[in-house]
């Protein structure tokens, strides 16, 4: 197993004077299991982190000293994780899958889509928790949960985004395993199938008055039913933040919002309150 570690940073005040295009590329052309995307040694991740001010965050949340590992035993998948003091589970805070890659359509959409290969950073899995705080009465997880967040999501995402241009991606790609993850994504990404973003916001525009959460588990705990009273099943999609120009062009076309609108009037779902009552478990 290919694992590299570093602990608090020692280089870091060396590098951390470099602009942060500099720091990211002064090692491109090296390549490695040992280096982050094949390219990036720790000390410059941290010094790219320092840049966009997370060791700021970090220490206002008290979780500082930090540590990181880097596991390339799956290479080219990656996994990239930040501990608090130790590398224990207990006390992660960023957990990241991630990968450099080729995408192709596998299914026929109902928008022509414009290119047949796409070179992708897929951002895999990705885990931001404070493992300070535990959840209490006054405030429950959402699915998959164990602490709750950092509020950084999208501080992080515009790294990831960043991380794409400069290596010169088609852009970003996230396979979203929750709904929740999904609604948070599409703040940032577009569904590469425009009947999944019409599905997506059916559901969150069907129920404006139900919180983020609930609606989380709702779907989670299967107590959404569809307009012949069949249990929806939250199916994940690609989603993509788009760095090229055809790609753009799609995802803003008016083919593309006609096809969402459309797919939207079609659908309409329901809440089991009866089953949410019976499976939820005090979620506020």
């Amino acid at each position: 197993m290919k694992k590299t570690s570093q602990k608090n940073f020692p280089n870091l005040r060396l590098e951390s004077s470099l602009q942060e295009d500099e720091i990211f590329s002064s090692a491109v052309g090296k390549r490695g299991t040992s280096l982050f995307l094949g390219r990036y040694t720790l000390s410059q991740v941290a010094a790219a982190l320092k840049k966009r001010n997370f060791f700021k965050d970090a220490k206002k949340r008290k979780l500082w000293p930090l540590e990181f590992d880097l596991d390339s035993s799956e290479y080219p998948l990656q996994r990239f994780q930040i501990f608090h003091e130790k590398k224990k589970s207990e006390n992660m805070i960023v957990d990241l899958k991630i990968k450099e890659g080729v995408f192709r359509l596998k299914k026929e959409l109902t928008l022509d889509f414009p290119i047949s290969e796409c070179n992708f950073l897929y951002l895999e899995w990705l885990t931001l928790q404070n493992p300070l705080l535990n959840f209490s009465g006054e405030k429950s997880p959402l699915p998959g949960q164990k602490h709750p967040g950092l509020g950084l999501g999208k501080k992080v995402v515009d790294i990831f985004i960043h991380l794409a241009r400069i290596t010169n991606k088609d852009g970003l790609i996230a396979f979203p395993a929750y709904f929740h993850n999904a609604l948070l994504f599409s703040r940032y990404l577009y569904f590469i199938n425009p009947e999944k973003t019409g599905e997506v916001q059916a559901i969150r525009e069907t129920f404006p008055d139900v919180t983020f959460k609930q609606l989380a588990w709702i779907v989670h705990l299967d107590c959404m039913r569809d307009s012949e009273g069949n249990k929806y099943e939250w199916k994940a999609e690609e989603e993509v933040y788009p760095l090229n120009k055809n790609l753009k062009r799609y995802f803003e076309s008016k083919e593309y919002r006609r096809i969402v609108e459309e797919s939207k009037e079609h659908l309409s779902y329901q809440i089991d309150w009866e089953c949410f009552s019976k499976k939820n478990k005090g979620i506020k």
